[in-house]
């Protein structure tokens, strides 16, 4: 990524800190001039799994606004969550925060409940193409806001929520699978008013299709080539250090300490690894199940708590230092970050079902255990690690160049909007 699309970035995705001190009223206020009035096609994309320590729905809003803003014929309005209401924009890029509260323990996710000002905003940019980022309450704020406006919405299908309440549901009763069918039930029926839904993998392909939900396309996320990079790894000594981690096998969980990330299978296997290997295990990031994992890690020396990395550099440099990448989610529906591990000649090592799953199986560059088996996670983290991980990390970098530049990503993406604009 170049200084330049940084900066723009930055400019249009302003942090949380900035937006509390915005004084605007959107439901009042004048609006601004469209930008781009020109432009050939137009999106706004809106989802209420937004916030400033949120990992791969932020960097593909990011991306696509580099993505937009480098291209005249392009237009992009995004209709974001925040503390307060707020307005950014750049050359072609625009950016509401409407006031939300918190979603209770999924901080920093907030709710998004503005109603007349979303209708405001649709009525006064007039989208080709409306992208839904989230299940919740957005699909219906849409569906007022874009009413008699004849206007195609699409759905990005990021969470796979149904497995959220069972993320086995062939093994559960009860509760949990009452919950799963209803989950289902409710994406039906939301499913209705959409043209057309986009997925990341062939695992959240077959859910939908299964449940009935058919009009569905295929596109992986990609990854930034030249910032996660293995040329990183000459630093590898002083990255290490400055993180105050071991000299020996480090492994390394980045994203957000929650439920369904399964991180408790991890650092219950992690204890026979470090006996067998004396690998460190360490966990980047934040969220709802930080203090649960603490306690079950229990102090020990061998499992390391960092803090959400805001800092690209430093993650990319810390991602292209250790030895192995673990993504212990059996139900993930793409995996950003394992895909940024691959980009820098690092291997991974996931649960073998779901979209990590797939990579790994298709690049060839790690290992996969049985999902939620923490002794077969052991088992394969061993194995990896007693391997020849240069050469599996040169395989994850291939497959990261041939098949997921983010260029590609969003050229497959605005052909599907200029399909479903002209239905």
């Amino acid at each position: 990524m170049t200084a330049a699309s940084t900066t723009i970035a930055d400019a249009i995705f302003l942090p949380d800190a900035q937006v509390k001190a915005s004084q605007l009223d959107l439901s009042h206020l004048a609006m601004p001039p469209r930008l781009r009035p020109g432009a050939a096609r137009s999106v706004l994309d809106i989802t209420e799994f937004y916030g400033d320590t949120t990992g791969g729905i932020r960097t593909y809003l990011r991306q696509k606004a580099q993505y937009v803003e480098a291209r005249p014929s392009l237009r992009q309005v995004l209709v974001l969550p925040g503390p307060r209401d707020a307005l950014s924009q750049s050359e072609g890029v625009r950016c509401y925060r409407l006031e939300g509260p918190r979603v209770p323990t999924q901080d920093p996710y907030r709710f998004m409940l503005a109603t007349r000002t979303n209708r405001r905003i649709v009525a006064h940019e007039r989208p080709d193409v409306i992208e839904v980022g989230s299940p919740g309450f957005v699909p219906w704020i849409v569906r007022l806001a874009a009413r008699g406006l004849d206007i195609p919405v699409v759905a990005f299908y990021h969470s796979n929520f149904p497995r959220v309440f069972s993320p086995f549901p062939e093994r559960a009763g009860g509760f949990g699978r009452a919950m799963y069918d209803l989950a289902w039930r409710y994406a039906r029926h939301i499913d209705k008013h959409f043209a057309h839904t986009i997925v990341c993998s062939e695992f959240v392909a077959n859910d939908l299709r299964n449940a009935g939900i058919d009009r569905v396309t295929r596109i992986p996320l990609g990854v930034d080539l030249a910032h996660y990079n293995p040329s990183r790894r000459v630093r590898r000594r002083v990255v290490r250090a400055m993180y105050r981690l071991s000299e020996g096998p480090i492994a390394v969980f980045v994203g957000r300490f929650a439920r369904e990330k399964e991180l408790d299978v991890l650092i219950d296997g992690w204890r026979e690894v470090h006996r067998l290997t004396g690998a460190q295990l360490v966990l980047v990031g934040d969220g709802p199940m930080r203090i649960r994992l603490t306690a079950q890690a229990g102090g020990v020396p061998w499992v390391r708590f960092l803090a959400y990395e805001r800092g690209r550099n430093r993650l990319a440099d810390l991602l292209a230092s250790v030895d192995l990448f673990v993504a212990p989610s059996s139900n993930e529906t793409f995996g950003l970050a394992p895909l940024e591990a691959l980009a820098s000649g690092t291997p991974v090592l996931s649960a073998d079902r779901g979209g990590i799953s797939e990579q790994v199986a298709t690049s060839g560059a790690g290992a996969r255990f049985v999902s939620g088996d923490s002794g077969s996670l052991a088992e394969e983290a061993v194995r990896l690690l007693r391997s020849d991980l240069a050469a599996l990390g040169a395989k994850g970098r291939a497959y990261a160049e041939r098949d997921h530049s983010w260029e590609s990503v969003f050229d497959r993406i605005f052909a599907l909007y200029d399909s479903v604009a002209r239905r």
